[in-house]
This record gives C-alpha cells, sequence and structure tokens, in this order.
C-alpha cells in the first residue's frame, strides 16, 4: 500500500483471509458491496411504481437514496451526452459503473482504518484494461472488419507508417490510464495518512478537502479519457 496503518479489513470475516499483499482486492469487495447495497435501496420503490405509472413520473419531496441516486444517474448522464452526444446512452452502463466505483473507491481512502483500491497499480490497471477491450469490442460492433480501417489511416501505402504508430498509441492507452489515477490516488493519500499520523486533530480536515477535490477531478478524467476512445472507436472510418 505504500503506509502502514490499521486496516479495517483485518477485522471483517472473510475479508480478513485475504492476503495483506491483495488487500486492494478486500477493499474493492467492500466497495462493490456499498454500491450494490446502495443500488437496492435506491431502486426499492421502483416496482412498486410501475404499477401505477403516474406515480413513476412523480418525484419526492425529501431526499431518499432514490432521489440521491436519481440525481447521480442524471448527472452523469449529462456528462456522457455532453461528450458523446445522443449515441452516448448506450455507453451509460460502463461509464457509469466506472465512475460510481472509481469515485467510490477514490474516496473510500480517506476514512480513518481504509485505504482505496485505486491506491493499487493491479486495480487502476484492471478498469483501464476494461476501457481498452471495450473500446475495440465497439469499434469491432459498430464497423465489423473495417474498424481495421482507423489503424492504416486514409491512404493504403501509408499503412507501413500510420499502423506502428496507431498500435503503440492504443497500447499506451491503459498504461497512461492506470498510472495517472493510481499516480494521484497514492500520492494524495499517502500524504494524508503522514498528516494524520502526526497531527490527528483539526490540521488533516483541509487535506480530506483536497482529498475529495482529487478523487473528484480523477474520476472525471479517467471517464472523460475513456469517453473520448470509445467515441473514437465508433466514428466513422477515414475515407468513407
Amino acid at each position: 500500500m505504500g503506509h502502514e496503518s490499521f486496516s479495517v479489513v483485518n477485522v471483517i470475516p472473510l475479508l480478513n483471509l485475504i492476503p495483506h499483499e491483495y488487500s486492494h482486492v478486500a477493499y474493492a469487495i467492500i466497495v462493490v458491496v456499498f454500491l450494490m447495497i446502495v443500488a437496492i435501496l435506491g431502486t426499492r420503490g421502483l416496482h412498486k411504481d410501475r404499477k401505477d405509472q403516474k406515480k413513476l413520473f412523480i418525484p419526492e419531496a425529501k431526499l431518499t437514496f432514490r432521489t440521491a441516486g436519481e440525481m447521480i444517474v442524471e448527472g452523469i448522464l449529462k456528462i456522457v451526452k455532453d461528450n458523446m452526444g445522443p449515441q452516448g446512452v448506450g455507453f451509460m452502463m460502463i461509464i457509469g459503473t466506472l465512475a460510481l466505483f472509481i469515485f467510490v473507491s477514490n474516496v473510500l481512502g480517506l476514512i480513518p482504518g481504509f485505504h482505496s483500491p485505486t491506491e493499487s497499480i493491479n486495480t487502476t490497471a484492471a478498469c483501464a484494461i476494461t476501457v481498452f477491450f471495450f473500446t475495440h469490442y465497439y469499434g469491432f460492433r459498430k464497423h465489423g472488419i473495417k474498424y481495421i480501417k482507423h489503424f492504416t489511416g486514409p491512404i493504403i501505402w501509408l499503412v507501413i507508417l500510420m499502423l506502428p504508430i496507431e498500435l503503440i498509441g492504443h497500447l499506451v492507452r491503459p498504461v497512461s490510464l492506470s498510472m495517472r489515477l493510481f499516480g494521484n490516488i497514492f500520492g494524495d493519500h499517502y500524504v494524508y495518512a503522514i498528516i494524520l499520523e502526526k497531527v490527528p486533530f483539526l490540521v488533516p480536515l483541509p487535506m480530506m478537502v483536497l482529498g475529495l477535490f482529487v478523487a473528484i477531478v480523477q474520476t472525471l478524467v479517467f471517464i472523460l479519457l475513456s469517453m473520448a476512445y470509445f467515441a473514437g472507436a465508433i466514428e466513422e472510418e477515414h475515407g468513407d
């Protein structure tokens, strides 16, 4: 992890059986379980409301898990549409999942006794590799074998030059995505942990605010780059 301190997973049954070097897996499980519980609470009333279609369109007057969930989903959907247009709706599941997982993972490390899964290069690499494979999956699904034209350039005699450049560029993407997220979260939380250990009261509060800002920014950077990769994969090939 980079800093040694009390870890909550050491006292949680089953999770405490995971070796210390894989503790990022334990914290990733915590994040996933938390998001699943929030999703269940947020959608609890939807099935009942579908029986009465009129109720479905009446917003609740108070803040609940459902209304909070609706605001989060609408916010992410707006970001997706603003960056990818109407076609971005089809990418909402993958972008929304990445955004929520990465954000909660980033913030988790600000809570004493917890560490962020994204403090580990293994977690950030897994997210980046997921984006890498989905990028080319969407590309081939949209264009079929013609998707290869994205790597060969608009003129056939440029293939020898363009193909290596494009392949290197695409292979570097998951490296840059994972290293950027890992480096920023690890560095921020490492400094926060040191300050919390030396001065446990009041002084760490500004660092928590800064850490929250970093968590939001790094989540946005990751999903914005992911959307750019997805949009590039489904755009029309050069020369069409």
